[in-house]
């Protein structure tokens, strides 16, 4: 399996995950079904977008000549925008959608940040010979999602975002600017200058336990890391994440780093998934797999991994891998139900589940109180690249690992069949309270006796 990523869109998944709120608790199951997710999920401040409005008004500023040929598939995107009338009429409405008395729409002087699609294409284009630099606020520098989160949350850009065509030219895009992120070129962001740079003053304190917790070495240029994709796939450092209970398998362990965002039962195989509530539908987030009935009816543990942390996924069991699945799916669509989401997609977690690039890993636990569960790792925004690590047929031990996202952080989903006996541990933590992830291979959850 190639392991070059698809997986930008991580990139901006490290943009707006730094600072999250919380779904969590253990609460009765007839709660757990009824209650929403709180969509407040991104603590997007006003300090946040006075420096994207200075962010844009730069970019925009510095592409606006259009001096800058296309890229190759940039230039395909364009052609595919003026060839097709419909696509054509929904990315000029798209644009013309945002709101006028959106003022998070606007540049420091009341313009629209991006006009029409041409200068989203100009920008796009400047992007994508760039890495992120790092900043303080919850854009942590990523780029892309930045310049159509407004028009994305409008009714044409929600159908241009849904469109096949544009997705499969979004993937190519993405795939490009990988390939810069995967190499040498892309390390000059990790230095030591104070507010800019992933090594410096501010990010340390972001990331208080980079040394201590990862495997890298501060005497080495660039502490070691070959490019900014080796930088955000780094690794623990021997015995950082110690498995919950390596013998005990009716200790269920956290599959990523990740912070609970909801507890759903009795999941319907088919639901309506893009209204306000954002229920679960299985068969869409399995994207009608044959397995996908036997969980009718279960239970479904989701949880959102922060930009700043660690983005491998560890199998939460023991058992076989029955069936490991790459879902193509759209990039930056969100649900127009949400309404305009100032960090979107954060405020469309659950929908994203069913509609998004996502990874699907189906383990036939070695405990037969679990039985066949499944594991999805889902793109939001520039997280597209999911790379699956192991095989049909292995055998892993609780906690090894089963695959990671490029360039940030995502969403997963725990998915449990009916009838599984399960008491989550969310680690002290409350419905609608800010915290701190859970650590990766800790107990999530107990299973007992059917």
């Amino acid at each position: 399996m190639s392991k070059k990523p698809f997986v930008i869109f991580t990139l901006l998944t490290l943009a707006f995950f730094s600072l999250f709120s919380l779904f969590s608790g253990d609460l009765p199951a007839a709660e757990l079904h009824a209650t929403p997710a709180p969509y407040g999920v991104g603590q997007w401040l006003e300090s946040d977008q006075l420096f994207l409005d200075q962010w844009m008004a730069k970019l925009t500023e510095a592409t606006a000549s259009g001096q800058e040929p296309l890229l190759p598939v940039v230039a395909e995107l364009k052609e595919i925008i003026e060839e097709d009338p419909q696509l054509y009429m929904l990315f000029s409405q798209m644009f013309a959608q945002v709101p006028a008395d959106n003022a998070f729409s606007k540049d420091p002087t009341g313009k629209p940040q991006i006009k029409n699609y041409r200068q989203m294409l100009r920008v796009l284009n400047h992007i994508l010979i760039t890495a992120p630099e790092f900043n303080k606020t919850g854009l942590v520098g990523f780029p892309i999602n930045a310049i159509i989160n407004w028009p994305m949350g409008t009714p044409a850009g929600t159908s241009v975002f849904l469109n096949e065509k544009v997705n499969r030219q979004v993937k190519k895009i993405l795939n490009h600017w990988a390939q810069y992120l995967g190499s040498a070129d892309s390390r000059y962001v990790l230095t030591d200058d104070p507010e800019k740079g992933w090594l410096g003053r501010d990010a340390k304190a972001a990331m208080p336990h980079l040394v201590e917790d990862f495997r890298c070495d501060p005497d080495l240029p660039y502490y070691g890391f070959s490019s900014w994709d080796n930088f955000f796939t780094r690794t623990f450092r021997e015995g950082r994440r110690p498995v919950a209970s390596p013998d005990d398998d009716a200790v269920i362990a956290n599959a990523c780093e990740s912070a609970p965002y909801r507890i759903a039962k009795d999941v319907k195989l088919a639901d309506s998934f893009w209204i306000k509530a954002q229920p679960y539908s299985l068969q869409h987030m399995m994207a009608m797999d044959p397995l996908g009935p036997q969980f009718a009816g279960g239970t479904i543990y989701q949880a959102f991994l922060s930009a700043l942390s660690y983005h491998r996924w560890h199998s939460p069991v023991s058992g076989r891998i029955v069936k490991t699945r790459l879902i193509d799916g759209s990039y930056y669509a969100e649900a127009l139900a949400e309404g305009f989401d100032p960090a979107g997609p954060n405020n469309s977690q659950g929908y994203i589940t069913q509609v998004a690039s996502r990874a699907l890993v189906f383990i036939e636990a070695d405990n037969p109180d679990i039985g066949l569960m499944a594991v999805l790792f889902v793109g939001m925004a520039e997280v597209s690249t999911n790379e699956i690590t192991v095989y049909e047929g292995q055998h892993v031990n609780k906690g090894e690992q089963l695959g990671m996202f490029h360039f940030g952080g995502s969403t997963h989903c725990l998915i449990f069949r009916p009838n599984v006996n399960l008491k989550f541990d969310l680690h002290g933590q409350s419905p609608g309270l800010h915290s701190a992830n859970i650590p990766v291979r800790a107990r999530i959850a107990t299973v007992g006796r059917q």
